[in-house]
C-alpha cells in the first residue's frame, strides 16, 4: 500500500511540475524570486518535449508501482495520462514539437509582460 501511494505521489509531483513549467510564469509576474525555479523547468520542459527526453519521474513512478505489485506503463508520462484525454489518436513527434513550442512562446510572452512591467517601473 504504501508503494502505491509513492507512486500516486510521484505521479501528482509530475502534474504539479508540468503544471508549474506551463503556468509557472504566471506566478513569476507575482513573485519574481520564483524565476530561479521558473526558468530551469521551463527550459526542461520545452528540451523535453523537442528532443523527447524521458523524464526521470515516469521510470520512477513506473518502478514504484511495479513494487507494489501494479503494473508499469511504456513511455512517457505525457502519453500514458495527458495523451489519450487531449490527443486520443496517439502523440507523435511532430505533436511533441508543437507543445515545446508552445511551452517556450507561452513563457516568452509572460517574461516579456515581466519585463514591460518591471521597464515601467523605473
Amino acid at each position: 500500500m504504501l508503494l502505491r501511494l509513492a507512486a500516486d505521489a510521484v505521479l501528482l509531483t509530475h502534474l504539479l511540475f508540468i503544471a508549474f513549467v506551463l503556468f509557472g510564469g504566471l506566478l513569476v509576474l507575482r513573485w519574481r524570486w520564483l524565476v530561479c525555479f521558473h526558468l530551469p523547468a521551463a527550459a526542461w520542459g520545452v528540451a523535453a518535449e523537442l528532443w523527447h527526453l524521458q523524464c526521470p519521474l515516469t521510470p520512477l513512478e513506473n518502478s514504484l508501482r511495479q513494487a507494489a505489485g501494479q503494473a508499469g506503463y511504456s513511455g512517457s508520462f505525457v502519453e500514458h495520462y495527458l495523451v489519450p484525454l487531449i490527443y486520443p489518436a496517439g502523440l507523435t513527434p511532430q505533436i511533441q514539437q508543437w507543445l515545446g513550442g508552445f511551452v517556450l512562446a507561452l513563457n516568452l510572452l509572460i517574461y516579456a509582460l515581466l519585463l514591460l512591467r518591471l521597464k515601467r517601473r523605473r
